[in-house]
């Protein structure tokens, strides 16, 4: 049978309901799931490269899941956007490396979109580029040190989720306000898919991530 072959980063904090890492997300969509951890692959290193990051392990972690029947492919970080081509070049499936590829996708077609991204310091151009995504698309982050920055980016354990889910919408808020020209958002990061809902709900925008992506994707393919 085939199945979503997710590439998980080396993670311990807390995955909700909506997170791309918690399995029953994708049985409530029914869509069977296998996931393969990059063992040593943090958020921080992947995100700020803290340390450096080696693609070579994501490249046979991706291959893996190819080999034993996935037949769509993700990724637990939107940062990994900017090896989209490398990653995608090694199998014949298809790989969703990040939510920025919403940019591209024809659903958006005609609409003003803007990115809200974990760390506003860390992206660059480059998280764009890969997906084939002009450059200029507007970009705003959580607060620097918010909760939800500081759990997933420092791996803890203790998150505080009722927090993290009001870091996110005040920063959809803020981009917003920004740009008020924008008539949807990608949340870059995966981990903010759980608080999607709230954050179309403050903002009044259309509101895509990670997951309705996957499941867009996936629905296609059947």
């Amino acid at each position: 049978m085939s199945f979503l072959g997710i590439v998980m980063l080396e993670t311990q904090f807390a995955r909700p309901l909506g997170d791309i890492g918690n399995p029953a997300t994708f049985a409530g969509l029914n869509i069977p799931v296998r996931y393969q951890t990059v063992r040593g692959a943090n958020p921080a290193r992947v995100v700020r490269r803290d340390g450096g990051l080696q693609l070579q392990p994501f490249i046979e972690a991706v291959q893996a899941l190819a080999a034993s029947g996935a037949s769509l492919l993700s990724t637990s970080c939107g940062f990994l956007a900017r090896y989209q081509h490398e990653l995608q070049s090694c199998v014949a499936v298809p790989v969703l490396s990040s939510s920025l590829l919403w940019l591209i996708s024809p659903k958006l077609a005609g609409q003003s979109v803007g990115v809200l991204t974990i760390d506003a310091e860390a992206f660059d151009i480059s998280q764009l580029i890969g997906v084939g995504a002009d450059p200029n698309t507007p970009v705003h982050g959580v607060a620097a040190g918010c909760e939800f920055q500081r759990s997933i980016l420092g791996n803890d354990t203790g998150m505080d989720l009722a927090q993290a889910r009001c870091d996110v919408v005040s920063a959809g808020l803020q981009l917003s306000t920004r740009h008020p020209e924008i008539d949807a958002m990608v949340l870059e990061c995966t981990n903010m898919a759980p608080y999607a809902a709230a954050v179309s709900r403050a903002t009044g925008r259309r509101v895509e991530h990670i997951v309705s992506l996957i499941e867009q994707t996936w629905r296609s393919m059947a």
